[in-house]
């Protein structure tokens, strides 16, 4: 799942004009590499599509995963992020808000279908630039909602560089969040989980439109039941619109 804020908010705002958007398609290796421990039992292709839009009063980032992992490599799952920050005149904080959640299918059933838990994100955000590095990170609170409802706080950091002479992009994003270990409210277990989602990506660009590269999916305690840490690669191809 690919979230690149693709320039510093204050250069591109005060661009005005300049947007981003892409389509990626990602082969994901996982079963091969773990097999069923996290739910996986093929291999299978994510179609991505990313768009980060600035304007006067801000910017817009959104992004939707597809994954063809359902029966004859049909659409098994569909997942979605939008976020909006506010340019308050020349406060350096930027008001954060954002929306995750989708949908997927059973694999193997006859269209059982099951709904991804929302959650709904309000924060600060702010850019900067390390280096070559247009970066930005924000810390928000989070509701997740679980069948009990889980209060939560989140902090991101995403980046993004383009390196030699434009052939070279490096891009991605780092998620830690809290959330109840237990979601439906039912039984013992109490308390809160860390969860820690990143995902790299290094891309070498043919051309400004196309590219090839690699993502890499890091993680520890997302995926439900198995408690451990997680690395999957994939190979990817993208292209910019």
């Amino acid at each position: 799942m690919v979230r690149n804020i693709v320039l510093s908010l204050v250069i591109l705002c005060a661009a005005g004009t300049i947007q981003a958007q892409n389509l990626q398609l990602h082969f994901d290796p996982r079963h091969s590499l773990y097999g069923d421990k996290i739910g996986a039992p093929v291999n299978y292709l994510t179609a991505t599509f990313e768009m980060f839009k600035p304007d006067q009063w801000g910017s817009t980032f959104m992004f939707v995963d597809f994954d063809f992992n359902f029966d004859k490599r049909n659409p098994g799952l569909a997942y979605a992020e939008i976020a909006r920050e506010f340019k308050i005149g020349d406060f350096p904080l930027l008001p954060h808000i954002e929306y995750n959640g989708g949908l997927g299918l059973v694999r193997g059933s006859d269209g059982v279908g099951f709904s991804i838990p929302s959650s709904y994100l309000g924060g600060f955000g702010y850019p900067f630039q390390l280096g070559n590095f247009f970066m930005s990170t924000y810390v928000a609170y989070k509701l997740n909602a679980f069948q009990e409802l889980s209060h939560d706080a989140q902090w991101t950091l995403t980046w993004n560089s383009t390196l030699a002479g434009g052939k070279l992009s490096l891009a991605g994003f780092l998620d830690i969040w809290s959330e109840n270990k237990n979601r439906t409210g039912e039984g013992d277990e109490k308390g809160k989980k860390m969860v820690l989602l990143s995902e790299p990506q290094i891309w070498y660009n043919i051309t400004p439109q196309f590219a090839i590269g690699s993502e890499v999916e890091v993680s520890y305690n997302f995926v439900i039941g198995a408690n451990s840490f997680y690395a999957i690669p994939t190979i990817a191809t993208k292209w910019n619109f």
